[in-house]
C-alpha cells in the first residue's frame, strides 16, 4: 500500500460511513426487534432457541456470499468502477427485504426474509470491505481502522435506538407485528442513506485486472481455493475474530431478557432501559477506538487485542453475576473499553497480513467470523437458557448463563490469537500454498 495517496479526513470518513447503516440493522433487529416479534410468534418456552435457530439460519449467506462476491469484485469491470454495482444492489435490496420482514405474519416468513436480508447485505458488504486495503496508505491503515469502529459503535446505538421506539413510544398491548413495523423500515431507510454517500463521495482505487479469459463461475470457485490454507496467521485471526465478537454478541442478543427475567423490569422499562445500556457500553467504546488505533501502531497489535479480551471477560462475568443495574452498567463500560479497543485493532491487524493481490476476496473471507459470531452468541446462549429455564423453573438464571457463555468466548479468543504472526505484509507479497 506504500504507493497509495494519503487521504484527507472526510474521505476516510466517508469511506467508513457505510459501516454505519450496515451495523445498525443488526443491532436493531438482534436486540428488541426480533426478540419482539419472535416472543409474539412462538411465546417465552421457546423464544430462545427460536432466536438461536432464525439467526443461524441466516448466518449461512455472509459465509458464501462475502467471499465469494468479494473475489467477483476483485475482477468487475464496470463504467461505475468494481466495488458499486454490488453495494447499489444490495442496498437496494436491504429495503425490500426489510419491508418484507417487517410484514411478516408467521415464524417461517420471519425466517425467510432475514435469510435475504442476510443474503442482499452481504452482497454489499463482501465488496466494500475491499475498499481500505484499495485505497489507504500504509500510514493511514490505524486510523480508517479507528474511523471504522467509531461508526460500526453508532450504528449500534442508532439501531438499538430505532429498534427500542416501537417498545417506549406505543401504548402496552400493541401488537408487535405493528409495534415494529416503522422501526424495522426505518433501519433499511438509515441503511440506504449510508450507502448513498458512499456511492457519491468515494472514487474507486485501482482498476480491476479483469477476469480475462476465465468464466465467471471459476472466479466465485477461486474464492474458496486451497490456497487459503497456507494463510495460517490469517485463518488463526479470524477465529479471534469469531470468538471475541460472539462474547460481545451475547450482551446484545440477551439483554431485552436479562433486563426483564434477570433484572425484573417491564417490557416498557427493559425497553426504555436498553438505550442506557447500550450508551453505557458505546460510549467508551466510541471514545477508544482511535486512541487503541494509535497505541497499536506503538505497543503492537496483539496486545491490544490481548488487553481486550481480558477486559471484556471480567467486565461481562460482573454483569452476569450482577443483582442490580447498578452494578452492571459500570461493568458494561469495562466491556465496551475492550471492545472499542479491538474493533480498531483487530481490522488494522487483518489489514496489515492479508495478501495485496485479492483484498476483497480475503476481507470477504475475514467476515466469515464476524458473520458466524451473532449465530454462535444466540444458539449457544439461547440453548443454555432455554435448558436452565426448564431445569430451575425460573427465568432468572437463564440469561446470566448465557452472559457466562460470552465470558468463554472472550477467553478462546485471547487463546486462538497467539498462533498469529503480526508481521505486515508487502505490497508484492503473494500467496502461495498447494
Amino acid at each position: 500500500m506504500g504507493g497509495r495517496r494519503v487521504l484527507p479526513l472526510t474521505q476516510l470518513t466517508n469511506l467508513s460511513v457505510y459501516w454505519l447503516g450496515l451495523t445498525a440493522i443488526w443491532a436493531g433487529l438482534d436486540a428488541t426487534i426480533l426478540p419482539t416479534r419472535l416472543r409474539e410468534l412462538v411465546g417465552d418456552d421457546l423464544l430462545g432457541t427460536a432466536i438461536g435457530v432464525i439467526t443461524a439460519a441466516g448466518v449461512v449467506m455472509p459465509i458464501l456470499v462475502q467471499p465469494t462476491i468479494g473475489a467477483i469484485s476483485d475482477h468487475t469491470v464496470s463504467r461505475w468502477g468494481k466495488r458499486k454495482p454490488y453495494i447499489v444492489l444490495g442496498a437496494m435490496l436491504d429495503v425490500v427485504f426489510l419491508w418484507a420482514l417487517a410484514t411478516a405474519q408467521t415464524y417461517l416468513a420471519l425466517l425467510l426474509f432475514y435469510v435475504l436480508l442476510q443474503f442482499s447485505s452481504n452482497l454489499a458488504q463482501g465488496p466494500f470491505q475491499g475498499y481500505v486495503p484499495d485505497l489507504v496508505p500504509a500510514s493511514q491503515v490505524g486510523r480508517a481502522s479507528g474511523l471504522m469502529g467509531l461508526m460500526i459503535v453508532l450504528g449500534q446505538v442508532g439501531g438499538t435506538l430505532i429498534g427500542s421506539l416501537g417498545l417506549i413510544l406505543l401504548p402496552p398491548g400493541t401488537p408487535a407485528g405493528q409495534a415494529m413495523f416503522w422501526p424495522t423500515v426505518g433501519l433499511g431507510v438509515l441503511e440506504l442513506a449510508t450507502a448513498l454517500v458512499l456511492i457519491a463521495r468515494v472514487h474507486d482505487g485501482p482498476a480491476s485486472r479483469g477476469r480475462g479469459s476465465r468464466s465467471w463461475s471459476t472466479i466465485a470457485r477461486s474464492a474458496w481455493g486451497r490456497d487459503i490454507l497456507a494463510q495460517r496467521s490469517f485463518l488463526w485471526l479470524v477465529v479471534s475474530r469469531l470468538f471475541f465478537l460472539a462474547g460481545t454478541g451475547t450482551i446484545i442478543r440477551f439483554a431485552l431478557l436479562y433486563l426483564e427475567r434477570s433484572i425484573r423490569m417491564t417490557p416498557a422499562e427493559a425497553g426504555l432501559f436498553i438505550n442506557v445500556a447500550t450508551v453505557a457500553v458505546v460510549v467508551p467504546t466510541a471514545l477508544m477506538v482511535v486512541p487503541a488505533a494509535r497505541l497499536s501502531d506503538r505497543y503492537g497489535r496483539k496486545p491490544l487485542i490481548y488487553v481486550a479480551c481480558a477486559m471484556g471477560a471480567s467486565g461481562l462475568t460482573v454483569v452476569a453475576l450482577a443483582p442490580s443495574v447498578a452494578i452492571a452498567l459500570p461493568a458494561l463500560a469495562i466491556v465496551g473499553i475492550g471492545a472499542g479497543a479491538f474493533l480498531a485493532v483487530d481490522w488494522t491487524l487483518m489489514t496489515d497480513i492479508i495478501p495485496r493481490a485479492s483484498p476483497g476476496r480475503f476481507m470477504g473471507i475475514s467476515n466469515v467470523g464476524t458473520a458466524a459470531a451473532g449465530p454462535l452468541a444466540a444458539l449457544s446462549g439461547g440453548i443454555v437458557l432455554d435448558i436452565l429455564n426448564d431445569a430451575a423453573g425460573d427465568p432468572g438464571p437463564g440469561p446470566r448463563a448465557a452472559y457466562l457463555v460470552g465470558v468463554a468466548f472472550f477467553l478462546l479468543a485471547a487463546l486462538a490469537l497467539h498462533p498469529v504472526d503480526a508481521t505486515p505484509r508487502e505490497d508484492g507479497d503473494t500467496i502461495t500454498g498447494p
